[in-house]
């Protein structure tokens, strides 16, 4: 049963830098990314889809996203998405093939960015807590009520600390590779 804990606390705050780590993929690093364009969903036979199940999404270079659409009557659409999606781009259609330039990002953008992404990685690290506390509030428990002694208590509630410690860690390190992205020039 504790060794349940342990490893559902574990697999819990895996979770948690995951989520961590794609809410931070959305953020714009001033290069093109096809990833960018995830939120945009597009009305299309009737029903709200995904960009990339109407269109193939590509970067031909670091500055540039093209949108080319599998059905050619949707391109008035798709640009209409790109534009509700409010992402701050502007696409523009030759009506074949959406190009939508990256525009570079200013200093104090940068910095705006790196602020946005350290307090993300804060929730990260307080989901990452909470789990931890929890974790340690039911071995406790289980101790107060002689269901495992003191010292196998305590030799979980360590373990609990290693795996906090670990992807805290993990965190610290995302946070760290996606705020270099942001100040690369």
């Amino acid at each position: 049963m504790t060794h349940e804990i342990v490893k559902d606390a574990d697999a819990r705050m895996q979770k948690s830098v995951e989520a961590t780590r794609d809410e931070l993929s959305k953020i714009r690093t001033g290069k093109a990314s096809p990833s960018l364009l995830d939120p945009v969903r597009v009305d299309a036979y009737g029903s709200s889809m995904p960009l990339n199940q109407v269109a193939s999404v590509s970067t031909p270079d670091a500055r540039l996203i093209t949108v080319q659409p599998w059905d050619k009557s949707l391109i008035g659409e798709i640009e209409k998405a790109i534009l509700k999606a409010d992402l701050g781009l502007n696409p523009a259609n030759d009506g074949q093939l959406i190009r939508i330039p990256i525009p570079p990002l200013n200093e104090e953008r940068r910095q705006e960015y790196v602020k946005i992404c350290k307090k993300i990685t804060e929730d990260g690290r307080i989901a990452i807590r909470n789990i931890r506390r929890d974790a340690n509030d039911h071995l406790k428990k289980m101790e107060k009520n002689h269901e495992m002694s003191e010292d196998e208590a305590h030799t979980y509630l360590d373990e609990i600390q290693k795996i906090t410690d670990k992807h805290i860690k993990e965190l610290d390190a995302i946070l760290k590779h996606k705020e270099a992205e942001i100040m690369e020039v």
